[in-house]
């Protein structure tokens, strides 16, 4: 006897219309970012087209929002592969709804609408707080490296653009020089276009000259930072002014020999990554709550050390919840000095380890770090290291899911204002698929 199958007739057309949020089953994580896209306050998107007038007909901001944010909630970061899924994933389709902007009109969206995307992070920040996802407890701010987008082979060290710089000079004397020779003897020289060969080498040598410029002036900001002075002969010298032995082997703002500078993406800094390696990058920090590791706070910096972002960190979660939380923790990497100076007194109770689990303390000058001295101190108590305990598992695992769920690895844009917008278009679609779960999508 035959089987009896279920009717299949994929010729068969539809006789009556569908609406298209049925092509998704109830829950899924795209129907809670339309809803929640549809709460949020999107003013500042429409206030750019309403100078245009009624002739001009852009895509919907809520429509550009939702692809956007889904998008990088599930992982598809390139514009080019958005504008693909639009015709291949339901989930786009159906937050499109019929709409199929090209990858062009997503890359320019999001590239104009950056500042206004940011915004969007605390509104949702501040939504998952109205859920009861965030009661600022206790928050624990971590750091990772996010690779740039730059290329590593358009890089330069300090000594190699000294000497290209020579060699373009060169190069461009001896053109000017051929262009300059007698008609007889061009003759047997190769054909070349001279004048496009030395405008190809000036603009090296200008881009060259610009990038040497912005490691010098760095240089210059760093040693005063570090209480050098232009007239210092190369001598460490004390508060008073008078030399205190020692020698600095560089002059006042010249860099080391080794120190890069990228073309591609000049705020981006060499960093170390982990597994080994360097890349151009930047540091990206998050303030993660302990309720449902909702990220409150998402910064980013061009500079490698974590030390000096504990204040920025608890500042931008005030900034963001108009609160402060109860307690803050961060691991090593955080400790400073003046960071500890800074925060005390404070209504946060700060805990921030002064070495690495398992490794013995070094010893503390009690009288030139007061501050670290009284967190040593602190540390010694059941309260904080219990506390502490808790940091690993609270502060690590959204780094986790940014890098391995979502697969982010790198940043698309370039620039560190574009770049830090990005970091916080990334955390809002993190925290909404965590609220999507903790709220049983």
């Amino acid at each position: 006897m035959a089987a009896n199958y279920l009717p299949y007739e994929p010729e068969q057309m539809i006789l009556l219309p569908e609406a298209i949020q049925d092509w998704l089953p109830e829950g899924h994580l795209a129907h809670f970012i339309s809803d929640t896209v549809d709460t949020l306050d999107l003013s500042a998107f429409h206030a750019r087209y309403e100078k245009d007038g009624p002739r001009n007909q852009p895509f919907h901001p809520a429509m550009m929002v939702k692809v956007l944010v889904y998008g990088y909630a599930t992982g598809v970061f390139s514009s080019r592969k958005m504008a693909r899924k639009l015709h291949e994933d339901v989930g786009f389709r159906v937050l499109a709804a019929g709409n199929f902007p090209a990858h062009r009109t997503l890359r320019d969206f999001r590239a104009i609408h950056l500042q206004e995307l940011s915004e969007l992070f605390v509104q949702v920040v501040r939504l998952a707080r109205e859920m009861g996802l965030v009661k600022l407890g206790t928050i624990a701010v971590d750091g990772t490296k996010v690779k740039a987008n730059a290329s590593r082979h358009k890089a330069m060290s300090y000594a190699r653009m000294l000497q290209s710089e020579r060699e373009l000079r060169t190069q461009i004397d001896e053109l000017l020089a051929r262009a300059r020779a007698s008609d007889e003897a061009e003759k047997n020289e190769p054909e070349v276009d001279i004048p496009a060969e030395i405008a190809r080498r000036e603009a090296r040598l200008a881009a060259i000259a610009a990038a040497r410029a912005r490691l010098e002036q760095r240089q210059r900001e760093a040693d005063a930072q570090r209480g050098r002075d232009p007239d210092d002969q190369n001598k460490p010298r004390g508060k008073d002014g008078k030399p205190k032995g020692g020698r600095y082997k560089r002059d006042f703002g010249v860099p080391k020999d080794a120190a890069q500078e990228n073309f591609t993406d000049p705020d981006s800094r060499i960093m170390k990554r982990a597994g080994g390696g360097f890349d151009a990058g930047y540091n990206a920090q998050t303030a993660v709550d302990d309720t449902a590791h909702i990220i409150v706070a998402a910064e980013l910096t061009n500079r490698a050390s974590d030390a000096g972002e504990l204040p920025p960190m608890l500042a931008a979660v005030q900034r963001n919840l108009g609160a402060a939380p109860q307690q803050v923790l961060a691991d090593t990497g955080y400790k400073s000095e003046s960071v500890f100076e800074t925060l005390s007194p404070s209504d946060c109770d700060v805990v921030v380890a002064l070495g690495r689990e398992g490794k013995a303390q070094l010893k503390i000058n009690r009288e030139k770090l007061p501050h670290t001295a009284a967190m040593a101190d602190k540390l010694q108590t059941v309260a904080a290291r219990l506390a502490y305990a808790r940091r690993k598992w609270l502060a690590e695992p959204p780094n986790g899911w940014i890098k391995n769920v979502l697969g982010f690895r790198q940043f698309s844009l370039r620039g560190i204002d574009s770049v830090k917008a990005e970091w916080k278009l990334v955390c809002l679609a993190l925290n909404l698929r965590r609220m999507a779960a903790m709220n049983g999508a």
